[in-house]
């Protein structure tokens, strides 16, 4: 079987780790009709907008995307490309699966971290209605629905049971927001009333993040809205050693934007020095959410392996690897 899918290389480090993510999908015989469309802080300064429309209209036709990272221009009051679209595809759940790779020495290499956090994207502080009432004085303001609250809810509930998670912990500051933050919660009960089977829990966020850092291995799944979810999203990625070895994703009710979290890194562009792993990651969910099981876990496992032997990672884990030498260490695994 066939998929249809648009890639967005990116720019700076972008199209080199897009590429060798393209050759490791390749060699596990999924067959992926790419549809590029580029996108990078070039483009977006000429057309005068974040998305350009062959960019939406090749993702409504594949509904399926797989983005490297790109450079938002600074001035000229472009919206994030992220948010962007988040927003024009209704890509409501943003999931970042957070684990232990193994040969990759933190400060928590003597535990095995495995959480998913599932971050609401499309509102709360990130709707972006800010207002001067007077000069210096700004309001920012928060939105929370029920509608938004539950259908986060029920996505991470759902990946729970479908996954043979055990628990869920819905991560708030209620206790200070009572109505936002209180509207949240409560779709998160009603949610978890239906589930008895998957335990849940709730944390405070500032408690959160502590308990986040003193035992990490101890969470599951993390539910939280778009602010909270942004920071210790981050902050649960520097627990494995940062976001260039962490996946994410984007998704939808009818479409999916699989993306690596990292910067564009402009710095080390086309030095070979780019550590692939994120995106190749973000490519494993890709593949599950295809369909092609099998795929996604000779490339997890194949990945996995060439972090176990340790002798062809990139600088930035420890190694000395080049991004081709990398990726040929883990087409070689896959081909076994």
């Amino acid at each position: 079987m066939s998929h249809n899918c648009t890639l967005i290389p990116g720019d700076g480090i972008g199209p080199e780790v897009a590429q060798a993510t393209v050759r490791v999908l390749e060699a596990t015989g999924v067959d992926i009709r790419w549809r590029r469309a580029e996108l990078n802080e070039a483009i977006i300064l000429e057309a005068g907008k974040t998305l350009p429309q062959y960019l939406l209209d090749s993702l409504h036709e594949t509904r399926v995307g797989l983005k490297g990272p790109v450079t938002t221009p600074v001035a000229g009051g472009f919206q994030s490309v992220n948010v962007a679209l988040r927003k024009a595809l209704d890509l409501f759940a943003n999931v970042r699966p957070v684990r232990t790779l193994p040969g990759i020495k933190t400060r928590f290499s003597d535990v095995q971290i495995d959480m998913v956090i599932f971050r609401e994207n499309t509102e709360d502080l990130y709707s972006g209605l800010e207002h001067e009432i007077v000069k210096d004085v700004v309001t920012s303001l928060k939105v929370i629905t029920r509608t938004a609250s539950e259908r986060i809810a029920r996505y991470a509930f759902h990946y729970a049971k479908r996954n043979g998670r055990r628990q869920v912990t819905a991560i708030h500051k209620a206790n200070i927001m009572k109505l936002a933050d209180g509207l949240f919660l409560r779709c998160c009960r009603e949610t978890a009333a239906q589930f008895p089977d998957i335990q849940y829990k709730e944390l405070i966020v500032d408690n959160a993040s502590m308990q986040l850092v003193i035992r990490p291995e101890s969470f599951d799944i993390l539910l939280l809205p778009n602010l909270y979810g942004d920071i210790v999203s981050d902050l649960a990625a520097g627990l494995v050693g940062g976001l260039g070895i962490v996946p994410g994703a984007n998704m939808g009710e009818t479409h999916a934007v699989f993306e690596a979290v990292h910067g564009s890194a402009p710095d080390i562009a086309g030095q070979g020095k780019a550590n692939p792993t994120a995106l190749m990651l973000s490519a494993v969910m890709l593949l599950i959410h295809l369909g092609e099981t099998n795929a996604a876990n000779t490339l997890q496992g194949a990945i996995e392996k060439v972090y176990r032997e340790g002798k062809h990672l990139t600088g930035d884990v420890g190694g000395s690897a080049s991004t081709e030498e990398f990726t040929e260490a883990v087409i070689r695994t896959i081909k076994g």
